[in-house]
């Protein structure tokens, strides 16, 4: 069963519904509805947080390391330095997130328009 399977209006509406919608809305109810009885503090909890924040980090190291598009024609060493006076920013403010990413960019964005 595929998106042109049915030739009516509708078709492609519901096909979204059933095959996106649904199954990504369960599994977030389900969620919900289970947070109220994990503790914060159990094994499993500890190793899917530690499972989310290794992903989060492979993703920021791709990024850092390996760009595409327009990232990719600024030199390494810019992009190290922005992330880690964005990352020192972010933590010497009391972890607000907007002033990292904000220095962070600005970092970044002054050094490619400078040609370093």
């Amino acid at each position: 069963m595929t998106i042109t399977s049915y030739d009516v209006w509708w078709w492609p509406y519901l096909f979204i519904l059933l095959a996106g919608w649904l199954p990504t809305n369960m599994w977030r109810y389900l969620g919900v509805y289970l947070a109220g009885s994990i503790d914060e503090s159990s094994e499993v909890l500890v190793f899917v947080r530690a499972i989310a924040t290794g992903l989060m980090a492979a993703v920021i190291a791709k990024l850092l390391l390996y760009p595409e598009g327009a990232l990719s024609t600024s030199p390494v060493w810019l992009r190290l330095t922005a992330m880690s006076l964005g990352f020192a920013s972010y933590y010497f403010s009391g972890k607000k997130a907007y002033i990292g990413v904000a220095l962070a960019e600005l970092i970044l964005i002054s050094g490619m328009l400078l040609k370093l």
